[in-house]
């Protein structure tokens, strides 16, 4: 087989080398290196990693808690390598970094998964059983099947096991079913047999460890300036925003990538069944994540009761997840109707069908309540390409149709497959409408402020501010002293900021 591309990850110190391999008609392999030590010495260090674990006690409270998590990785190092030194006084230092390293990994990591976990560039990791190899998604090749395999259907349990301490709960025969997140911030998800009939299975989604910002989503095509500048009107003045699209669309980092927008000073509350929002440090945020019951079916945090809870925690803007039920729609679009700005995502692949989605079952929302929606972006993936683009931009606006209410969209901008470009489809019924009502700002004014946004929007992707805590920090000081940040870009103020 060819080698298409090699690189290195870095793993507790542990360098290992990745081989992407292929050729015409062949399926491409993700082949790993990973250094082997003799058995004498395997022998050697299962015997310390059992007297580590005895000296060293692991406490429930260190499997969340990051700082934690690294005082306990530098015992074990400081103390892994006096116990090397002890039974091998003639050991070099490279060595003795590579066995160290070895046995960190072994006892606190999640045996080979830890390797896939530090490479950036995979999106997913799936263990199918023990008779299987594991699998990754790569973010250049797609699905690839890995030179990599667990030892045995007890080690994936194990594996399995860590990650539930670290969430706080168990998973056995009687909650065969897991869905958690690691001390990294990445997803898992575990099924054990017999219920996945191979063998336990374990799915690890990455998170994105350098996560996408405006600026990427401009310079990749995925929206335009213009579109998010009307965005940053939208949310700086408190319009409630839903963004639509299928599975793997795009929904929930198009979401992330918004939230600067908030103003610093305003109370953000969000709700997630798994935490997947990035947002900033410079704002006033508390995220909220459900829970499921335990063993005894007791102690389940649903949406619900935290959408219901935060109403009480005095939030200026709720973000949800993902609106999928009924219950929860009700309570949300009521947030919407008593002066709450809401941010939420929903499964739906057009303005249209976002519309049909939300009033028929199992959401079923009254068609006079969608008003409370002041704009909504549907997200699309195209899977050939391998892009994904905002495709609508529109309003909902309410009429009357054979004696009934109805709701009907409002296409204000559309993507252009086949140019790859973003068209104005046509002007604002209700939008502009609202922020006039809101702000007391002429039209001409609110054309001025999104003319404005538009420019440092342009001059981030020109210098290239892109990383989180850059942008958080721009949007920060454009709320605190926007002529300044107008200055600084090369823009000057409108009339009516001054």
């Amino acid at each position: 087989m060819d080698q298409i591309e090699t690189y290195t990850i870095i793993t507790n110190q542990l360098e290992v080398n990745v081989s992407i391999l292929g050729g015409k008609g062949i399926t491409k392999i993700y082949y790993l290196t990973i250094p082997q030590v003799k058995e004498a010495t395997a022998a050697l260090l299962d015997h310390i990693k059992t007297e580590l674990v005895s000296e060293i006690r692991v406490s429930s409270d260190t499997a969340d808690d990051s700082k934690a998590a690294d005082d306990l990785k530098a015992k074990f190092r400081q103390r892994a390598e006096e116990l090397i030194r002890n039974n091998l006084p003639k050991v070099d230092s490279e060595t003795l970094r590579f066995l160290v390293s070895l046995i960190v990994q072994e006892t606190l990591g999640l045996d080979k998964i830890e390797y896939l976990l530090n490479d950036e560039g995979l999106e997913e990791i799936v263990v199918l059983s023990a008779k299987e190899s594991v699998w990754v998604y790569h973010k250049k090749y797609g699905w690839m099947k890995t030179n990599l395999t667990i030892s045995s259907e007890g080690q994936i349990q194990n594996i399995a096991n860590i990650i539930a301490r670290k969430v706080g709960r168990q998973v056995t025969t009687l909650t065969p079913l897991l869905d958690a997140h690691l001390l990294t911030g990445d997803r898992a998800n575990v099924v054990l047999y017999p219920i996945s009939t191979k063998g336990h299975t374990i799915t690890i989604r990455k998170f994105a460890r350098d996560p996408w910002t405006i600026t990427d989503f401009i310079k990749v095509g995925t929206c335009s300036s213009e579109i998010f500048a009307l965005i940053w009107l939208a949310i700086q003045y408190e319009m409630n925003v839903l963004i639509s699209g299928g599975t793997g669309s795009g929904k929930t980092s198009f979401l992330n990538v918004c939230t600067p927008f908030i103003p610093p000073t305003n109370r953000i509350v969000s709700i997630e069944d798994t935490r997947e929002l990035q947002l900033p440090k410079y704002l006033y945020w508390c995220p909220l994540t459900t829970r499921l019951a335990n063993a005894e079916g007791k102690g389940e945090v649903s949406m619900l009761d935290l959408l219901v809870n935060s109403l009480r925690m005095r939030p200026d803007r709720i973000i949800l997840g993902e609106m999928r039920k009924g219950d929860q729609a009700e309570v949300l679009f009521e947030a919407m109707h008593t002066g709450h700005s809401v941010y939420s995502t929903v499964h739906a692949n057009s303005l249209n069908e976002t519309i049909r989605r939300l009033t028929n079952p199992p959401i079923n929302v009254p068609p006079n309540l969608l008003e409370g929606v002041n704009l909504n972006v549907v997200m699309f993936r195209d899977r050939r390409r391998g892009i994904r683009r905002a495709y609508q931009i529109g309003e909902f606006i309410s009429g009357f149709e054979e004696g009934r209410e109805i709701v009907k969209p409002n296409l204000l901008y559309r993507w252009k497959p086949e140019t790859d470009t973003f068209v104005k489809h046509a002007s604002s019924l209700r939008l502009f409408e609202d922020l006039t009502r809101h702000t007391g700002m002429t039209l001409q004014e609110i054309s001025k402020d999104v003319a404005e946004k538009k420019k440092i929007l342009d001059w981030m992707v020109a210098t290239n501010l892109r990383d989180v805590e850059s942008v958080g920090k721009l949007m920060h000081d454009y709320y605190l002293d926007p002529e300044e940040v107008l200055k600084r870009v090369g823009a000057s103020p409108s009339k009516a900021r001054k």
